[in-house]
């Protein structure tokens, strides 16, 4: 399995592919600087396990190279570090279907964390093996919880105030959710939700 990213800055291009390396050692990570050499470099270097990818590529409008990506791999996690800042971009991203939004001004710490939490909901943890069934739906204990958060209209701000855990664990921790629901968003999670009985009403 290769982590690839997609860059067509070499400097930032080579820092994102070094903390890879750090955080997945044993993984193989492909760094490109066009989107358009994707297919050749997934033929090459085996299928993907994470993309990451800048929003403001040669060639490519808006983002249009993320529902590109997901349209072929809807189930590999895919994260959008860019220089403009977060806000509509990052819902414009979210809307095409990536997992996370990451500004590259953000400290080093964030955005490994970032990362970290995307490869590292590919590997069910102990909460997730300890799902309690609801339906014909596993759910985790947590899993339930941002449910109820999500029904409340709470931001992810709010969550992670509220669970004492950052903004992008928040947001990993929605991805998986949304997986496991076979959902793209928090009104399709509520609708799900409702209509599957775990929610009082």
């Amino acid at each position: 399995m290769s982590l690839y990213v997609i860059d067509d800055h070499p400097l930032v291009r080579q820092a994102i592919g070094m903390l890879l390396r750090r955080l997945r050692p044993a993984n193989k990570v492909v760094e490109l600087e066009k989107l358009s050499e994707l297919q050749a470099a997934i033929i090459k270097n085996g299928a993907p396990q994470l993309f990451v990818l800048d929003l403001l590529l040669p060639g490519v409008k808006g983002a249009s190279a993320v529902s590109d990506i997901k349209g072929m791999y809807p189930e590999v996690p895919l994260a959008v570090i860019s220089a403009m800042p977060a806000g509509e971009a990052e819902e414009t991203c979210i809307e095409a279907g990536a997992d996370i939004y990451l500004e590259k001004s953000s400290p080093a710490q964030e955005i490994s964390a970032g990362l970290q939490g995307l490869l590292a909901a590919e590997t069910p943890n102990a909460e997730d093996e300890t799902a309690t069934a609801s339906g014909d739906t596993k759910l985790s204990k947590r899993q339930k919880q941002l449910i109820l958060m999500l029904d409340r209209g709470l931001s992810n701000r709010d969550i992670a105030t509220e669970l004492n855990i950052s903004e992008h664990t928040v947001k990993v921790h929605l991805w998986r959710l949304f997986r496991r629901l076979g959902v793209k968003s928090r009104t399709q999670t509520l609708h799900f939700a409702r209509t599957h009985g775990l929610l009082m009403s």
